[in-house]
């Protein structure tokens, strides 16, 4: 529904106060451990095996776990440390009503409640797969969809939100994106490959399962699977691939709503739009106006029984995790086709997840309390700092860039607005209903508040202190149009943050974070926009010609990495998220240069500064992934593997070469020359 212009450092993965809190102190005195590394293998032929080996070797996928890493070990430590704080909210029975206490409570303990939702089965969704049934028009099919999105139930056949004008961000406008779909990617119809082919078998016995759940025929519930990849295979058809959806300018098309619709006969967009609750406004944007003429000719050519059939099976399918286990076993087992998992999340890790999705500003307020350290945010607001110096100096140093395209490049920096931790005014969701018996109606509830919140803001100033992630959150982003760089609370922990750590660690863990958000600022996508966030073009012919040559090389780079068998990086995919690695690891560097112990010699169990302060990049992306599940990222994930977020950008810096000792016959090596330098 909501759709934010942000790049985050991690793309989608499965989410310990558990863990032995002893070995997790100790674990963290010894920020770098050479138990974790393979010192038998050369860092010049492979740094991944010799910083991590060791550790991945010991550190299998958990059966519950798609893949496991770094991020993954914090996350599961932050998700036990939700945990204890949504069971103590919903064990408290002296919370006041309307209470922060009582509100998150009262969502977990809902989610808990397994004997109520087993025996609601399926009833909660009963009354809207009748009403699906009684549509007898085009233009009843088109109320519906309206109603099913704006209640927060379903969102079939199109995305639409509400966020900044690119071309004019102090405005917020509709947006219409194509959609429509149920696979993670277009291609996933469209390829032929022995794996495409299982997951759509997979997908089929899904479909089948669900109806059949609802009382379907077995014959008819395999005819409606039939149904319902039909249209959605033609409506991925006319989707633009990941790499085209990436194109800032190709994506920005603006048209008054009424013109819009003579487009698309059959769409009236103004009446669409009315049904959707958007009042009052004369344009629109759309980022694939193509897609939405197949809709039109679709609307004409589908029989209204296969619409209804469809309509059906995105009200089950956004529904399926919510009802009983049998619902809830068959989401899971199409899951599984996709990633390769091989036990279900436990039940309290969903709804803590959940919870956190749905209310995170609540539940934040209790989290932050709990277990942020404030002194954290102050060494984070020192940390920007230095980053943003060493940027702007690295930005004047520049030999491939012109004076005038460097005084924009430094303003645009100057104007990053950093948010650390966690909101300066909470979000209370006003108007929400939760109640303690009424699990799926909550989740509902939520759903429609966010979407009534959304439409609320048209016509209203663009509120910039708002967040696009929770605090709990182990990850990070920059906001184009907002131009700013976001922190959750959840990654200020090892591996990548520690008040106790020497500054390599530091700079190489959150710095480079830090440095990587701010690098998206200046990648192939982030560049485009200008010092306030507008999509405008502040660069000189010759410097972009420049810096699309720099970028296309570090492409090429990534597309020679295998990941499985035959299936390479992305490199033009991944391109945005490769830029940010290589230019945040260099401003990160360059800053930790500018520390005392950036310009020592002084050694740590065993280590330079300079070693240490790559070996904890290296560390960060440490991991394993199960190979169903790295055969679709590499499909839908803008971020490249970790091996590869670990290699790529050291190979490019004289620093690694020298720290190492890397020599011309070291299987990793690159000639001075064949460096790419970028940022």
């Amino acid at each position: 529904m909501k759709k934010l212009s942000k790049t985050g450092l991690l793309g989608a993965g499965a989410c310990l106060l558990l863990l032995n809190t002893t070995l997790f102190a100790q674990q963290q005195q010894r920020f770098i451990d050479p138990a974790n590394m393979d010192l038998s293998v050369k860092p010049g032929d492979d740094f991944y095996e010799y910083a991590s080996g060791t550790w991945v070797k010991n550190n299998p996928v958990p059966a519950k776990e798609t893949r496991w890493g770094s991020f993954n070990v914090l996350r599961d430590f932050n998700i036990n440390a939700v945990k204890s704080i949504l069971e103590k909210a919903a064990a408290d029975q002296h919370a006041p009503a309307g209470s922060v206490e009582k509100r998150v409570g009262d969502f977990y303990a809902a989610g808990m409640d397994s004997v109520a939702i087993e025996k609601a089965g399926y009833m909660p969704i009963k009354a809207d797969l009748a009403a699906i049934d009684a549509i007898r028009s085009v233009p009843d099919l088109l109320r519906k969809i309206s109603y099913l999105r704006s209640n927060g139930i379903a969102a079939p056949l199109y995305g639409f939100y509400v966020g900044q004008d690119r071309k004019n961000v102090e405005v917020m406008i509709p947006q219409l994106s194509q959609g429509g779909t149920s696979l993670p990617d277009r291609d996933n119809y469209l390829k032929e490959d022995k794996r495409s082919v299982a997951i759509r078998d997979a997908y089929a016995r899904y479909i089948s399962t669900l109806f059949s759940l609802t009382g379907s025929k077995e014959a008819d519930a395999a005819a409606n699977a039939a149904t319902i990849f039909n249209i959605e295979k033609q409506l991925a058809t006319a989707q633009l691939s990941r790499v085209e959806m990436r194109d800032a300018y190709k994506t920005y098309n603006k048209f008054f709503i009424d013109d819009f619709s003579k487009t698309t006969p059959g769409l009236d967009w103004r009446t669409i739009l009315e049904a959707l609750n958007v009042k009052g406004q004369d344009s629109i944007l759309v980022n694939n106006p193509a897609f939405f003429v197949t809709v039109s000719e679709l609307l004409k050519s589908v029989p209204l029984k296969d619409w209804k059939v469809y309509l059906k099976w995105n009200v089950l399918k956004n529904s399926a995790a919510y009802l009983s286990t049998p619902f809830v076993n068959a989401n899971f087992a199409f899951t599984r086709a996709l990633t390769g998992q091989k036990i279900q999340t436990p039940r309290w890790q969903r709804m803590s997840s959940l919870t956190d999705n749905n209310i995170g500003e609540l539940l934040g307020q209790l989290y932050v309390k709990e277990y942020f350290k404030p002194a954290a945010k102050a060494r984070m607001e020192e940390l920007v700092a230095n980053l943003r110096k060493a940027f702007a100096a690295r930005i004047k140093n520049l030999d491939w860039m012109s004076d005038s395209t460097k005084q924009k490049a430094l303003a645009k920096l100057a104007a990053f607005h950093p948010k650390i931790a966690y909101p300066d005014k909470w979000e209370n969701y006003d108007g929400l209903v939760i109640r303690r018996n009424a699990f799926f109606q909550n989740v509902r509830n939520v759903d429609a508040w966010k979407y009534n919140f959304m439409i609320s803001r048209l016509g209203k100033p663009v509120d910039r202190t708002r967040w696009g992630m929770t605090p709990p959150t182990v990850n990070a982003y920059y906001n184009a149009t907002l131009n700013e760089i976001v922190f959750p609370a959840g990654i200020l922990q090892f591996p990548f943050f520690d008040p106790n750590a020497d500054d390599a660690v530091n700079y190489g863990g959150i710095g480079a974070v830090i440095g990587h958000e701010m690098s998206h600022g200046f990648d192939d996508n982030g560049s485009k926009y200008d010092a306030d966030g507008t999509l405008r073009n502040w660069w000189t012919d010759e410097d972009r010609k420049n810096f699309d040559a720099k970028t296309a090389a570090l492409a090429k780079q990534y597309d020679g990495y295998t990941v499985l068998d035959t299936i390479h990086v992305n490199g033009k995919l991944t391109l945005g998220e490769n830029i940010g690695d290589l230019g945040g690891l260099n401003v990160a560097y360059e800053a930790f240069k500018m520390t005392k112990e950036g310009q020592s010699d002084e050694k740590i169990d065993g280590f330079t500064p300079d070693q240490r302060f790559f070996l904890s990049w290296a560390q960060v992306w440490r991991g394993n992934i199960l190979p169903e599940f790295a055969a679709q990222s590499i499909l839908t994930d803008p971020h490249s593997p970790g091996p590869y977020r670990t290699i790529g950008p050291i190979v490019n810096m004289d620093a690694w070469y020298k720290a190492f000792n890397v020599q011309p016959g070291d299987k990793l090596y690159k000639k001075p020359e064949d460096r790419i330098r970028i940022w």
